[in-house]
């Protein structure tokens, strides 16, 4: 039987407890095997923003984060790939590596909205099952309104985000809570 993994992808900048919690929350409703936290490089929708940490620093806090959680594994595939890092291109080259693997892209609804500027999002539909997640502010989505192959998972809201815990550390806040302890330190170095 085949495993089914779950890629979520992300900058991950930094890593956050909401990325974890989701991450767990996905898997398990989703019954994956496993979810692949997949850092990836500059998002090619999201150019021009200065403050991405580099990214084999992003991937080792991202693994430091995830130490000791079962089922979901950080991931630096992405970052080896050439770019820019298009969705498509990682998922064809995952089917290619990993042909005994099913691979299922778990997205949030922001996503989901700017989903058809997406590089062959139509390819992504016809060739790989998707899952969209809630995300705050977000327009509520309908199972009705998705396409087949798309599936909504239901999840909790955190409200935490990168931007957020960036933008503490740069004010000297705490970001106890935030982020996993055991990375908290090096998130306030990297991020000062």
């Amino acid at each position: 039987m085949k495993k089914t993994i779950g890629i979520f992808g992300g900058s991950f900048n930094p890593i956050h407890t909401g990325h974890i919690t989701l991450a767990r929350q996905l898997r398990e409703a989703a019954g994956l095997d496993e979810v692949w936290l997949m850092v990836s490089p500059q998002n090619p929708l999201k150019q021009g923003s200065s403050d991405l940490l580099d990214d084999r620093l992003r991937y080792a806090m991202a693994r430091l984060a995830l130490h000791g959680e079962e089922g979901i594994v950080a991931s630096d595939y992405e970052l080896h790939l050439p770019r820019p890092s298009y969705t498509w291109n990682t998922l064809q080259h995952l089917k290619e590596d990993y042909p005994s693997f099913t691979f299922v892209l778990l997205i949030g609804e922001d996503n989901w909205q700017r989903f058809p500027q997406w590089y062959k999002a139509e390819d992504i539909l016809r060739e790989y099952q998707v899952m969209v997640y809630p995300r705050e502010g977000e327009q509520r989505l309908y199972s009705r309104e998705m396409p087949a192959g798309v599936t909504l998972v239901e999840a909790e809201l955190l409200p935490v985000s990168s931007t957020e815990i960036r933008q503490r550390v740069k004010a000297g806040k705490s970001i106890e809570g935030l982020v996993p302890k055991i990375i908290a330190p090096l998130v306030r170095r990297c991020y000062y």
